[in-house]
């Protein structure tokens, strides 16, 4: 099973508080485990704009008030750039299914203030990683759902709580009918 480019979905069932009602992009997916990035947990007290000041790029004020999001809790203070493949050339970028891209260097964030790169992208400080074999043991103890990663969940102007809902509901999944027990028939 390969889930490179799908997205994870947190069920009731999910043990670690600091995953619950997460969505998470899947950016490697393979035998040696997974490395992931929480789409919907914006850090309450960082902007943009502050990450780009404590790096020395100015940015645009449109974009200074611009989310940064808590990718997960290893690495906390890497930052990592999920975007699309259109307006910004990056040969140290890594690409992912859909014409998505991830990029770890200044130079995407230089080109983000300036107006010159990709349209649609999302900062994010950490990530979420698994082990080999951790990743497929809790989805067989029913901890996540797998989906496809439509652009408009991954991509939200205001990230947060409703994209695990809508996740969910692009699956047709009524949240409210999640149950921290499952079965198998």
């Amino acid at each position: 099973m390969d889930l490179t480019g799908k997205l994870l979905i947190s069920t009731p069932a999910m043990g670690d508080r600091r995953f619950n009602h997460s969505v998470i992009y899947i950016c490697a997916h393979n035998a040696e485990g997974a490395f992931g990035l929480v789409l919907n947990r914006p850090l309450p007290h960082l902007s943009l704009g502050d990450v780009l000041e404590q790096i020395g790029i100015e940015a645009d004020e449109a974009l200074a008030d611009g989310p940064v999001l808590s990718g997960g809790p290893v690495e906390t203070q890497r930052g990592f750039v999920l975007h699309g493949d259109d307006g910004f050339e990056d040969e140290d970028a890594q690409p992912l299914p859909g014409g998505l891209m991830l990029s770890a260097s200044t130079d995407i964030l230089r080109a983000i203030a300036t107006g010159t790169g990709p349209h649609q992208w999302l900062l994010a400080l950490g990530y979420s990683g698994w082990g080999p074999g951790q990743l497929e043991d809790e989805i067989a103890q029913n901890a996540w759902l797998t989906t496809s990663a439509p652009r408009g969940l991954i991509f939200s102007d205001d990230p947060g709580e409703h994209q695990w809902n809508g996740a969910l509901k692009s699956m047709g999944v009524d949240p409210v009918g999640l149950s921290a027990v499952a079965g198998r028939a």
